[in-house]
């Protein structure tokens, strides 16, 4: 027998309010049910769903699993833009050299979550570097 991850579970004060956040961030379309509300994944993913349900105790440490995201168009910079004025808050910048990295952001209620370089980014980074490793060979 084997599993798989059918729904992503978040703990939280606001259901809807935490899922038009994450629905708006992923561009993705927020659902409704009496336990709570879901942000539905694309076609194809495992979980399918990231679910926000109430709880009353309010989050008190880091969390031991967050969503690491990476930008699909633009930049990071962008991304982190868009973010912000959505709700999110900077925690902290890491580099990586070469102006990549990720950034460590809180969504509304605080849950810890990271945005890292896009892959056009690398990929225009490692463009560069090759090109200066044909040039000095």
């Amino acid at each position: 027998m084997s599993l798989v991850v059918r729904d992503l579970m978040i703990d939280c004060a606001d259901p809807y309010s935490l899922a038009s956040f994450w629905g708006a961030v992923l561009r993705r379309p927020v659902e409704g049910s009496a336990e709570g509300c879901g942000v539905s994944l694309p076609e194809g993913n495992q979980p399918s769903m990231i679910f926000f349900r109430e709880v009353a105790d309010a989050k008190q440490v880091k969390n031991r699993l967050h969503l690491d995201l990476n930008p699909v168009h633009g930049t990071l910079a962008e991304e982190v833009q868009r973010l912000t004025a959505l709700g999110a808050t900077v925690l902290a910048r890491h580099g990586r050299g070469a102006d990549l990295g990720w950034i460590v952001l809180a969504d509304p209620e605080g849950n810890e979550f990271c945005v890292q370089s896009s892959d056009a980014e690398v990929a225009a980074v490692q463009a560069h570097l090759d090109a200066g490793e044909a040039e000095t060979e």
